[in-house]
């Protein structure tokens, strides 16, 4: 029997669908490569963006580098002038403790001298003083000298200046003429009168007292300014009204009621004339006023009134120099 070979070929539906299979897989990796690009693409723009903003910030920062460098070499130039003007000043304080070491030295020594200077000039005071000299009060310490009873007088002489010496004692030279009045020989009204404030309240602590001082001081100090006395006539050298006397009170001590005012003027009064050793007197004078009669109390310093150191005609001298003075507005 004859034999008749036969091939076996593949069939054409199988072959069709292995070339999809490979276009399909070509395909997905051509996408996914595409994508890839597409991406790698976009990372590219960023960098590049991100590089010229790395540019910019660089120039920025090498500008800025620059600039510091300027002003570390003007820093430093400031550093080293004032290093400069550092080491003249530490030169110049030396220098001025030096001096100020030597004027101390020197003002130690002065002081020193003077001190010495001042115990035998003190020392010397004291022994003329108790040989009966009177020294002028410009001159003396009288806080610092020891003297034998260890108290010292203030005089006033004849050439109207002041003097201290040991109580009663008489100047062998008649320096600065006779004592016109001695401070023992003042009444009590008189001696308050011549203290200043803060020596007024250490000597007393009755208002009426210091009061009765400050109106003897109007009366009888012509720079003193408010006066509330009026000239007399006749017999009477001066006087004040109790209503004036009122308002003046009202006016040395301010936020004084008038109620309380007008207790002070009747103590006030009773004050002074203790203090003056009843120099002064009270009068009565019955006066009109808006058509109305009414009694007005007076305090009153009569003509012949005995008051240590003082004339009637020396009194109405000294008046005529006074300064005007006026009431203060509101205080009636």
């Amino acid at each position: 029997m004859e034999t008749t070979g036969v091939i076996a070929m593949p069939s054409e539906p199988s072959t069709d669908r292995s070339l999809e299979a490979v276009v399909r897989t070509l395909r997905e990796e051509l996408e996914t490569l595409c994508r890839r690009t597409d991406h790698l693409t976009e990372r590219v723009d960023e960098l590049e963006t991100e590089n010229d903003s790395l540019t910019d910030e660089n120039d920025r920062l090498r500008s800025r580098v620059r600039e510091l460098e300027c002003e570390t070499d003007d820093l430093e130039s400031r550093t080293d002038h004032l290093e400069e003007q550092t080491t003249e000043l530490e030169t110049q304080t030396t220098e001025l403790e030096s001096e100020t070491e030597r004027l101390e030295n020197r003002t130690t020594a002065a002081i020193n001298r003077s001190g010495a200077n001042k115990a035998r000039i003190e020392e010397l005071q004291a022994r003329e003083l108790e040989k009966g000299a009177h020294l002028l009060e410009t001159n003396v310490d009288q806080h610092d000298l020891k003297t034998d009873g260890g108290r010292l007088e203030r005089i006033r002489k004849d050439d109207d200046r002041a003097y201290y010496r040991l109580p009663d004692a008489d100047d062998p030279l008649g320096r600065g003429g006779s004592v016109s009045l001695a401070h023992a020989d003042l009444l009590p009204i008189q001696q308050l009168a011549k203290m200043d404030e803060d020596m007024l309240r250490s000597t007393t602590n009755s208002l009426p007292s210091r009061l009765a001082a400050k109106l003897w001081n109007a009366r009888t100090d012509p720079t003193a300014g408010d006066d509330p006395w009026n000239d007399g006539c006749k017999n009477v050298r001066e006087y004040v009204k109790a209503s004036d006397l009122k308002h003046w009170i009202r006016r040395q001590e301010p936020g004084t009621s008038e109620t309380y005012a007008k207790k002070l003027v009747s103590r006030t009064i009773d004050a002074i004339l203790d203090l003056s050793k009843n120099r002064l007197a009270i009068r009565r004078k019955r006066e009109r006023k808006n058509g109305l009669e009414y009694t007005e109390r007076r305090l009153v310093l009569t003509a012949d009134a005995d008051i240590p150191g003082e004339t009637s005609s020396a009194r109405a001298d000294d008046r005529d120099e006074r300064p005007v003075t006026h009431d203060v507005p509101g205080q009636k």
